[in-house]
């Protein structure tokens, strides 16, 4: 037989093969060695792989749940476009709060306007004095206590985007509706202890670059020049080898905005006018900001041209502008080219910052003093790993041992078992291909794999043998295609079935929902039609 008659006789079987050989190469081959940016020397680090290339969640993992709600309140008001800032603006000044504080905002869907504040100690009737006093018609029984919905995902979103630029691989975010209680916020991470989570959680991950210079009196002044928002790009956290500091590089974002500016010339032409570039060019003691205290050492006599780099409200560093950056602004050319080094003490600090700024400030905090946390230790998710395992193998042995007893013919059952823990290993192939972090709902979803996969198994034999035996290829094609549409139809209903878990945030209902999908459609397009090619060539002494 040539080989293009050989593919087109086998080419069901030799699709099965494929997918079962890269699944185990998905699953076996070692990832290798990845180059990792945080190292402080830029060295090459083995990943420590263990005997496949799966990952696991919580519940198999160990790790940290914890739900809570955000920190805010929300009001609709009836304005005009274009007033959006102006109410803004006030409510800071009414309130006593920072710009990251409050928002107001266009919702296109419904055609309204919303005011919302983040701020913990504003209270409902201080924000509806405040919207008065910006000109919009609010009374106190008008105000929300909870955040709108665009707040909320915009919460997931950064910690979901801060959890994966910290490396840490299976985590989560999603919105869990409380009796009573609102919305919470639920973020699981495996892995990680409640206060390492509860720490990145607590960080609002605000980054601003603020320049602190003297003003026209001569007196030290602090001037926000950049926000987290206005970088187009961040690089990882870096090392410079010849000069010793550990930096973050960023570009500053340069699209002109509707006045024709952009944050990237509006940098450039605040550092010429606060002096940055000229006098100021490497005027800034290192010492003059105390990180314990928080305070500015106002005690010398030079002047400082310090730019400050500062988290939440905390400065992380200071140091001066650098001569050959200094020479690009003054001439204007940096704005054709805007990036520069985010200059930071330490490894750990660099780090933070590059996280914080790829994932952006959250929109509002949580509240972590109604927070319910949920910890499952190591030891115990090892457990789970163990129950797991003993627990597939006992439902394919006694899978196996009730085929076998059905058929007594092993021409039958083997390739019926066969095929069916290929289903299982294309699976976790495709789970380990994607980095898919399986837990204890997706454990469930293979063994509801398995049991249907025979199930559809066992009709192909039974509709292929119930009339006797089989006595040449048109008979057993024609009684595979009766067995065939009865099994898809059978897999498009359950893919119906699932499909509105598989879609909404349903907690663990998700992971089985998706596993059993994958299973239906792995089965239905690869095993079952490989299966009845085997089970012809068997069946016809082909």
């Amino acid at each position: 037989m040539n080989p293009i008659a050989f593919v087109k006789e086998y080419w069901r079987i030799l699709l099965l093969v494929t997918f079962v050989s890269a699944a185990l190469v998905a699953l076996f081959v070692p990832g290798g060695v990845t180059d990792d940016d945080t190292l402080v020397e830029g060295e090459n680090e083995t990943i420590d792989a263990g005997p496949t290339n799966l990952e696991y969640g919580l519940g198999l993992d160990g790790g940290t749940r914890i739900s809570a709600p955000p920190v805010g309140m929300s009001a609709d008001i009836d304005i005009e476009s274009g007033q959006e800032r102006e109410v803004e603006t006030t409510l800071r000044d009414e309130l006593g709060i920072d710009a990251a504080d409050t928002v107001v905002r266009y919702h296109e869907d419904d055609d309204r306007f919303t005011a919302e504040v983040f701020a913990e100690e504003v209270t409902a009737a201080e924000f509806a004095a405040a919207l008065q006093e910006a000109g919009v018609d609010v009374e106190e029984g008008d105000v929300d206590d909870e955040v709108t919905q665009q707040t909320r995902d915009e919460i997931i979103q950064t910690i979901e985007l801060r959890i994966n630029e910290a490396g840490l691989s299976g985590g989560t975010a999603y919105q869990e509706a409380t009796v009573g209680d609102g919305y919470y916020i639920v973020t699981e991470v495996p892995g990680m202890t409640p206060g390492e989570l509860r720490e990145l959680l607590t960080e609002r991950g605000d980054v601003q670059i603020v320049a602190y210079h003297p003003d026209e009196n001569g007196t030290q002044t602090n001037e926000t020049v950049l926000r987290g928002e206005d970088f187009a790009s961040v690089g990882s956290a870096s090392y410079n080898d010849r000069q010793g500091y550990h930096y973050v590089p960023v570009t500053v974002d340069d699209s002109e905005g509707a006045d024709g500016s952009s944050p990237a010339t509006d940098y450039q032409a605040a550092m010429n006018e606060y002096g940055f570039t000229g006098e100021g060019v490497g005027q800034c003691n290192p010492n003059i900001h105390d990180r314990e205290t928080g305070e500015f050492d106002t005690d010398h006599d030079a002047q400082q041209w310090c730019l400050l780099t500062v988290v939440d409200d905390e400065v992380v560093d200071a140091h001066s502008m650098s001569p050959d950056l200094a020479d690009s602004m003054a001439s204007g050319d940096w704005e054709n080219d805007p990036v520069f080094q985010m200059i930071v003490p330490s490894q750990q600090d660099a780090n933070t910052l590059a996280v914080n700024l790829q994932s952006g400030a959250l929109t509002a905090p949580l509240d972590l003093e109604q927070e319910q946390t949920f910890s499952l230790e190591p030891a115990l998710a090892d457990q789970f790993k163990t129950y797991s395992l003993l627990i597939g193998v006992l439902s394919v042995l006694t899978v196996s041992g009730t085929v076998y007893l059905r058929y007594s013919d092993r021409r039958v059952a083997a390739p019926m078992i066969l095929t069916a823990l290929a289903e299982v290993v294309i699976l976790l192939g495709f789970a380990a291909a994607i980095r898919m972090p399986l837990d204890l709902s997706h454990v469930a979803g293979f063994i509801a794999v398995v049991g249907t996969g025979v199930d559809d198994l066992i009709i192909i034999a039974d509709e292929v043998m119930d009339e006797g035996d089989v006595s040449s290829r048109r008979v057993f094609e024609s009684r595979f295609r009766k067995a065939f549409w009865v099994i898809g139809a059978a897999a498009a209903t359950t893919i119906i079935a699932l499909s509105p878990l598989a879609v909404l945030s349903l907690g663990d209902l998700r992971g089985f929902a998706i596993i059993t999908i994958l299973g239906v459609l792995v089965g239905v397009l690869i095993t079952r039609p490989a299966y009845g090619d085997i089970l012809q060539r068997l069946l016809t002494d082909r």
